[in-house]
């Protein structure tokens, strides 16, 4: 047990997290919210009660085209065409917004297991070229609202960002929740603030944005256990863990096929983070409007805290 004991998982206990972690039928055998069924009604109406001075704030970064972001951390910029007219202008974006990039929200249909699954045991050939026929972002219509807990590693680590050298695990952040003395709830969107843009600003040169520091596959005892709704972190899993059967992102691995838990990849929390500090309260009313894309595995989103 990692977190009672605070050690990584070894690769065989890793190797239990498959089934020990798995949600498939927990919701129904047509169940396609996975963790998001954590986020009761009364979950609902106590995040809207945490709006206090009703200051909101984006958790998102700016659409990353060739002009936001350069290449080679930018791989595949968001094209970006303006047509404007005598009578008014308008434009059109195309984007690829998985990978380590662009604020989104990764689907249930998004990773698939070893064995060509997704969550609640579909196969993953219900995914096609047309979109996919199950798990897809399309459910998600009405929103993710819920309570936020930003979880500040790097302000409690006293740093300007995490460290390849030590990795964030499940129990720092219980040591963070201690320390912010918040309680986690059934329901909760757990942000996590390694510090990215201190990172980028200070490692210019790194051209795979895979390759930062970031979260240890040990949190993912840690959300299940505290019956987290959706993860959401400005930096990923961190690099190195392929020991766990060859899975240079186990996070990602456990959290989508098996618990069938969202990720919000690419968030970015300084703003927030800033008023967090200011208020002196790291809890917060937090909402997530996916777009409606039939079949589609995931969607760019711009998160809102609202405090």
């Amino acid at each position: 047990m990692s977190l009672a004991d605070r050690t990584s998982p070894t690769v065989e206990e890793f190797r239990t997290y498959y089934e020990r972690f798995s949600n498939w039928g927990r919701w129904g055998d047509d169940d396609q919210f996975g963790t998001l069924n954590h986020i009761t009604e009364e979950a609902r109406r106590a995040a809207a009660a945490l709006v206090k001075e009703g200051r909101c704030v984006s958790c998102a970064n700016p659409i990353a085209t060739a002009a936001v972001l350069p290449a080679p951390r930018n791989q595949i910029p968001v094209e970006h065409r303006m047509n404007v007219a005598d009578f008014g202008s308008s434009d059109y974006i195309g984007i690829s917004y998985h990978g380590h990039v662009n604020t989104h929200i990764d689907a249930l249909c998004h990773v698939f297991t070893g064995d060509g699954r997704m969550y609640n045991g579909r196969l993953s050939s219900d995914v096609t070229h047309d979109g996919a026929k199950s798990n897809s972002v399309d459910p998600w219509r009405s929103g993710i609202v819920t309570r936020g807990v930003l979880y500040d590693v790097a302000r409690h680590r006293g740093v300007d960002h995490v460290s390849f050298e030590e990795p964030i695990h499940g129990w720092e952040l219980q040591d963070v929740a201690e320390a912010q003395s918040i309680e986690p709830q059934r329901g909760d969107a757990v942000l996590v603030r390694a510090g990215a843009d201190a990172f980028w600003a200070m490692n210019p040169d790194i051209d795979q944005p895979r390759n930062a520091p970031g979260l240890h596959a040990s949190v993912l005892e840690f959300l299940y256990e505290t019956d987290a709704s959706l993860l959401s972190w400005d930096l990923m899993e961190a690099p190195g863990q392929e020991a766990y059967d060859g899975i240079s992102l186990p996070i990602h691995a456990i959290a989508i096929p098996y618990m069938g838990m969202p990720l919000v990849d690419n968030a970015n929390f300084e703003e927030l983070a800033a008023t967090c500090a200011d208020l002196v309260r790291w809890e917060f009313q937090f909402v997530i409007a996916p777009l409606v894309l039939v079949g589609g595995t995931g969607s760019p989103v711009n998160p809102i805290a609202i405090l």
